[in-house]
């Protein structure tokens, strides 16, 4: 897992090709004004989902890990809290390779870590996270998914 302002978003670049791509992006896009949806850049490889999302306390998040893709998070309305806890330290449960999904439901995350508009949080495969926590009745966010 990874936690940085936007403007240190380049010195990343070299942890994966399509993480250039995400930055490139960034720059030419106004995120918060962007609509929710599904907006591909480089088909299944890299694409943004903007979305918003219910704000969760921290016992209702559920954590998620995925295979094949690395999410790039970014809050844009307001903070967003993660919960965090490594993959080694789950359970086996029920891999969805559809939508490259593990969910763990009933667990707390071990450790939580505030994200403001401005930063983002990186989660490879090996991060167990919570999304959504926030006292907010809903935040806006963009999450960009790249192909590990």
């Amino acid at each position: 897992m990874i936690i940085d302002t936007l403007e240190h978003l380049a010195h990343y670049e070299a942890i994966n090709p399509l993480f250039k791509e995400v930055a490139t992006f960034i720059a030419g896009n106004d995120l918060e004004s962007m609509a929710p949806g599904k907006y591909e850049i480089k088909g299944k490889d890299l694409y943004v989902n903007i979305a918003v999302a219910k704000g969760k306390a921290p016992d209702e998040a559920v954590i998620e890990t995925h295979v094949n893709m690395i999410d790039i998070q970014i809050p844009l309305d307001g903070p967003e809290t993660y919960g965090y806890t490594p993959l080694c330290r789950l359970p086996d449960q029920p891999y969805n390779a559809e939508k490259d999904i593990t969910k763990y439901p009933d667990l707390m995350a071990e450790s939580f870590i505030d994200c403001l508009p401005g930063m983002f949080a990186i989660f490879f495969p090996q991060d167990g996270h919570a999304p959504c926590i926030s006292m907010a009745p809903e935040i806006k966010k963009a999450i960009f998914k790249v192909k590990v």
